[in-house]
């Protein structure tokens, strides 16, 4: 994570071992200090000369013993002394995943991953704004878009693969979950054929997260107790639609909005009443997030301007949901007249 503090122009000097201190000293020069390094308790080991008086000291646990002695006399000399963790090992790939979008909802695991990365590459719908706040690594955006891929999926591969052999810690951002729908799967093949470790971290999938935005379960005790995940990416044959239709519970389809009308035509053939509530989200936990609610019937008229990213929701949750927000706003209808009575 970076640091809040401004220190331009400061000297400081950061101890520890260059690979387990290689990141605290990008997380001051991100700072503005000017880092002097000390890489051995005997001082045999430095990048040139050190200053007289640093402004702060930096002391990377990197296990070596015999620094104590020099951060006594530090303590002793009135410096501050600041406690850094060691780099992680290098050389490997950590796939990540980033949730829907909003930083809040980014996983321990994750916000530690970013720490400890040397580089990091990114996704469009991964929290991206803030990246720049939570590690000093370099960032590489390789995000997609529908219909257009800036980066192809081999490329990026190979990117994280290449990285990893030269020593670094990688850090593969994706948003919601690596292993739902987000090619996570190919990512950890890649780096297994080359030798590569790999580790996954899970994130929290939009396929739940986004629908709870709106305040729609995706299940519901006496209404919905499954809910089946589809792709949007392309059509559905009849068949899927079929099997869909005849599942019962609650479908979500993530980024299905290009599909949404053959989808629901193909729901309605496959035999799907056509009064079944859906509900379109668009941009959840992001701003500008928005929610439409139709039937099946209806829904291709009713989300004519939707756009992705978008999670579609079709089943009986969305009723409650829309139950739930009519009892919130009558109580808060009945709150505001009781309010009004007593100032009376």
């Amino acid at each position: 994570m970076q640091l809040t503090i401004d220190l331009t122009g400061r000297d400081v000097l950061v101890t520890g071992s260059a690979h387990a201190a290689r990141q605290a000293v990008r997380r001051y020069e991100a700072a503005g200090a000017a880092v002097y390094r000390l890489s051995t308790p005997d001082g045999a080991d430095t990048d040139g000369p050190l200053p007289e008086r640093p402004f702060l000291v930096a002391a990377v646990d990197d296990g070596q013993r015999g620094w104590e002695p020099l951060l006594d006399r530090c303590r002793e000399a009135g410096i501050p002394i600041a406690s850094e963790p060691a780099a992680g090992e290098s050389g490997h790939v950590t796939l990540v995943g980033g949730g829907p979008g909003s930083l809040e909802l980014l996983t321990v695991g994750a916000l530690t991953a970013l720490r400890d990365a040397d580089v990091v590459f990114y996704d469009r719908l991964a929290p991206q704004a803030e990246l720049a706040h939570l590690t000093s690594a370099e960032l590489v955006d390789v995000g997609k878009s529908p219909g257009h891929h800036k980066v192809a999926q081999r490329d990026i591969e190979k990117l994280m693969v290449d990285a990893a052999l030269t020593g670094k810690n990688v850090v593969r951002l994706k948003g919601g979950d690596p292993y739902v729908f987000g090619r996570g799967g190919e990512e950890v093949s890649a780096c297994v054929r080359t030798g590569i470790p790999v580790r996954v971290i899970p994130g929290v999938t939009s396929a739940i997260s986004v629908p709870a935005a709106a305040g729609i379960p995706v299940t519901h005790r006496e209404v919905s107790h499954m809910f089946t995940v589809v792709s949007g990416h392309a059509p559905l044959t009849e068949k899927e639609h079929l099997h869909l239709a005849g599942l019962g519970g609650t479908i979500v389809v993530l980024m299905g909005i290009g599909t949404l009308p053959q989808l629901a035509a193909g729901l309605r053939r496959a035999g799907m009443d056509h009064a079944t509530p859906v509900a379109v989200v668009e941009r959840g936990y992001r701003p500008g997030q928005r929610t439409t609610i139709a039937e099946l019937g209806t829904i291709e008229t009713a989300a004519a301007s939707c756009a992705n990213p978008a999670v579609l929701v079709i089943g009986e949750v969305v009723r409650v949901a829309e139950c739930n927000r009519a009892h919130a706003e009558a109580t808060a209808d009945l709150d505001r007249l009781a309010a009004s009575l007593f100032e009376a």
